[in-house]
């Protein structure tokens, strides 16, 4: 049986990448993000790769229409593998620093980690049926390293990666991965590396060096077939 893997934050960088690698061990790939307009492109690149791809436009803040979608994709087909990534809504928007984070900030950060929850809880069930699967997400260096500019950026890239390890500690027995790619840099080809680049933009002096996505998506290949640790970590930050 042909093996799937969704990609929730289907993008030009990091997404993309996900999806190439595992494509190229024989997994379909549902790509699921809000901006629908940019599926064709994509999946007219993977079939060039010779790999099978769906679409299935969805702002994972749409707690509703996320359900929806991965209820979709689960009644067509078996979920091996889903990767939890996707951006921020609004690529312009500056963080604030640590000592100016309020509740509406946090708020908001948090947003994007309860959809992964969503996620969890849609596909969870099947794989513990079957005994097999993986879950996998992308969250943000400042989960573990102090990086006062990011803001309320470091209470959701926390909370997310502590969700993620968790996971994999209750269910590593029960033959369900779950591990996390702890970020800190800019993902070349990705939409915030084209906005940084094209506006020079930084981090209260912070210098943001950058990553290749298709090595951080060979790490996560790496993580969901040796299942040995359940986080890797890449950091360009100076």
């Amino acid at each position: 049986m042909t093996a799937t893997t969704i990609v929730i934050g289907a993008g030009p960088g990091l997404g993309m990448s996900i999806a190439h690698r595992f494509g190229r061990e024989g997994h379909r790939i549902a790509l699921v993000s809000r901006n629908g307009a940019r599926h064709s492109g994509y999946i007219s690149a993977l079939a060039d790769a010779g790999i099978e791809a769906t679409s299935h436009p969805a702002d994972v803040r749409d707690r509703t229409a996320l359900r929806s979608t991965l209820d979709a994709i689960a009644a067509q087909r078996t979920v091996d593998v889903v990767y939890y990534g996707p951006g921020a809504a609004d690529p312009d928007a500056r963080p604030v620093p640590i000592t100016s984070t309020d509740v509406p900030a946090a708020e908001e950060a948090m947003s994007w980690v309860y959809p992964a929850l969503d996620t969890v809880g849609a596909v969870l069930p099947g794989m513990l049926e079957r005994g097999r699967g993986g879950l996998l997400f992308a969250g943000g260096l400042s989960s573990v390293v102090p990086i006062p500019a990011i803001g309320s950026y470091a209470i959701s890239s926390a909370a997310l990666r502590n969700y993620a390890l968790t996971l994999n500690a209750a269910l590593a027995d029960q033959g369900i991965y779950a591990g996390t790619l702890t970020i800190g840099g800019l993902i070349e080809r990705g939409d915030i590396h084209r906005l940084f680049t094209s506006q020079q933009t930084d981090l209260s002096g912070l210098a943001v060096g950058t990553l290749d996505p298709d090595k951080i998506a060979e790490a996560a290949w790496g993580l969901y077939t040796d299942q040995a640790s359940p986080e890797a970590t890449f950091n360009a930050l100076g």
